[in-house]
Order: C-alpha cells, then structure tokens, then sequence
C-alpha cells in the first residue's frame, strides 16, 4: 500500500454544553482529523488532544509537527506500507503517542478499507452492540447535577460517571445516591485531583458502593496508588497511568488497581489497546473503554475496541448527542443502553461532506508524493 497524500484537516465543533473536569473546561471540540490517501483505498482518524496541554503533554501543535517532520517521513520510507510496519517505523521517536495514534489508525482504516474488512473483526471483537456509559462534569450546583443525570437516565445510560475534584466529591455522589438509588452504576473520576494525603476523605466514597474510584492520583505516582488501594475498599481504576501493556502489568503486579481504563489515543493506538485488553484479561482485571469527547471518527473506532471479550464494564461510549447537535458522521443514538458496532469496512462510517464543510478551521497537507 503506498501513501500518496496525507492530509490534515483543523476542525472546531460546538459541544451542546460546556463540558468541565478538574484541570479546565471545554466549550467546544477543537482537534484535527488526519485523511490517509493511498492508491487503494483513503483511511481517517481523529486526534484526541486538545490546542492546549492541560490533559496530557501533547497538544495539537506539537502533534501536527511531529507527524509532518518525523513520524509520516519514517513510515513513508517503509515504501509498502502497512499497519503492522508503523509501530516499528516510528519507535525511534520518543512519546507522542497521541500523534502515534492518529497515522496509525488512519493507516489502519484505510489498509482495511481496501480488504473490505471491519475494524471490529481485525481487533477480534465478540459483540455486535456495547452498553453505553456517560460522563458527567463538574457543574456549578447540586440541583443542577442532579438534572443532568435525571436526563441521561431517561436517555438510557446503564452507568453514571461523576468528575470529581477536591470541594466536589463526597456531597455530589451522596446527593446522586440518594435521589436515584443504590441500583444506578454510579463511578467517579478524579483526573489526579488528589495526593495520598487525601486518603481520608477519598475513604468517605467507600459507604457509596462505588465499582470504581478513577486515577485520583497524579499519573506518575503507581506507588500512590499501590498505598492508596490498601486504604479505601473502593476498586482503584488506572486511566492516565496506563500508556502501555508494560505499564498494566506493572500495575497490576503492584496492586495499584483493579481496573483499567483503556484509551486507545493515550496509549498509541488500537494495536496497544488491544494488548492492553489481553494483559489484564490474563489477569482477570476488567477493562472498559474511554473517551475524548470524540466525534464520530473516534467514537466508531472506540466501539469497536469496546466490543473485545475483555470490556466487561460499560465505557464512555456515549451516544453523539451527549457532546454535539450535528456531529461529521451519521450519528450514534443510543438504544436499550447500548451502542451498536460498526460493521463496514474499517472503522465502519463516512464523513459527512457538508458537515465538515461547516466545521472546517483550516486544511493542509502533511505529505504528498509527486
């Protein structure tokens, strides 16, 4: 397969609502989509990162440079290119694994395209639909959480997940509890938040029967973790301290959690994702799939990851109406709590031509072979 062009196109999409976590506030999806184009087939993909470097150390900037100048070079030069080759072609450059990501599923998408294969068969997944979890962010007042998450029941979300932060943890999660029962799948998420001097008052989320305590602690701290899981009955659930399967196995080894949030973007990729998955089912450590606020691009491929045997746990595969009004793809809408899986080839959507339009900032090449 033989790269003739990649092409990268600056998008900015309104969210329906300002989306807000312990380290900033979204009022809007502003990102890239990366467009593959080879003599068989055209692949895209989604950058998960953000203008700025609030979340992670990447950001689009940094990713747009990193790709035109080191990591398309190296995989053009592999000459016939394929999935398998990128991981190999670009290891020599350190981190980005956010820009990683974002060539390696473009790549990948167009490579199956041209087999007429769905991700969801590469990946090796096993079911057709994946229950469907929402994310809920900090907000201003308790009645007003408490609104929000009354319509994303009735919606038909099968889980509910708080972002918490030091000043809003404990009260908002009691006041859920209390206003829609012990049945509802109810987690939180901290963001590193916290240090393990807040062992205290994290313990507090023990009486709320909480599957999971999300990275309350600063991503490079696996030890923090490790101690905090002895102090709080609460399962520790790793996020941004998983970039690896070498770092799940630490962790799990370590007792630093009993979950594992799975991103494919933070971790390089769907092909790391998916050795993610196999290290903690080996393990029985479940596993469920994050998210990014993505547009369809990244939500279909997300899906597709989720329906592996190892997501066990609703993820944050939310239906496209939770984040946009009008998304670039044929929108996800949510059925008996549950997303279906794409089934055509590669990720399994299109873009929408005339959406794109709209949502377009800018484009331009990365690569094009005269």
């Amino acid at each position: 397969m033989k790269i003739e062009r990649v092409e990268l196109i600056h998008i900015r999409l309104p969210l329906v609502g300002t989306f807000r976590t312990s380290f900033g506030s979204m009022p809007e999806k502003d990102t890239f989509l990366l467009r593959v184009i080879t003599g068989d087939a055209e692949g895209w993909a989604e950058f998960a990162g953000d203008p700025e470097h609030l979340y992670c150390d990447e950001f689009a900037a940094s990713a747009e440079l990193v790709l035109r100048d080191h990591l398309i070079p190296r995989v053009v030069a592999t000459g016939d290119v394929s999935v398998a080759r990128v991981g190999p072609a670009v290891e020599a450059v350190k981190g980005h694994p956010l820009a990683k990501a974002v060539l390696e599923t473009a790549i990948l998408d167009a490579e199956l395209r041209g087999y007429d294969m769905s991700l969801a068969t590469y990946l090796g997944s096993v079911h057709d639909r994946v229950p469907s979890g929402v994310s809920v962010g900090i907000m201003d007042t308790i009645p007003q959480l408490l609104e929000a998450v009354s319509g994303y029941l009735e919606q038909g979300y099968v889980r509910i997940k708080l972002k918490i932060e030091p000043g809003w943890d404990i009260e908002p999660v009691r006041m859920v509890r209390r206003e829609f029962g012990d049945d509802v799948l109810l987690q939180v998420d901290a963001n590193t938040a916290y240090s393990l001097t807040d062992a205290e008052q994290l313990r507090k989320l023990d009486e709320f029967g909480l599957p999971m305590l999300e990275q309350p602690l600063a991503e490079d701290d696996l030890r923090g973790h490790a101690e905090l899981a002895k102090l709080v009955h609460t399962p520790i659930c790793l996020d941004e301290t998983i970039n690896s399967a070498r770092d799940t196995a630490t962790a799990i080894e370590l007792g630093a959690c009993r979950v594992v949030n799975v991103k494919p973007a933070r971790v390089g990729g769907y092909l790391e994702a998916r050795r993610i998955h196999d290290v903690a089912a080996a393990n029985g450590i479940p596993v469920w799939c994050g998210g990014m606020l993505e547009t369809g691009i990244g939500r279909a491929a997300n899906l597709a990851l989720a329906a592996l045997p190892g997501f066990v746990l609703p993820g944050d595969t939310s239906a496209s109406g939770r984040f946009y009004a009008e998304d670039i793809t044929e929108p996800f809408v949510i059925e008996d709590g549950h997303l279906p899986v794409p089934t055509g080839a590669g990720i399994g959507v299109d873009v929408l031509d005339d959406a794109l339009v709209r949502y377009t900032v800018a484009r331009r090449d990365l690569y094009s072979h005269r």
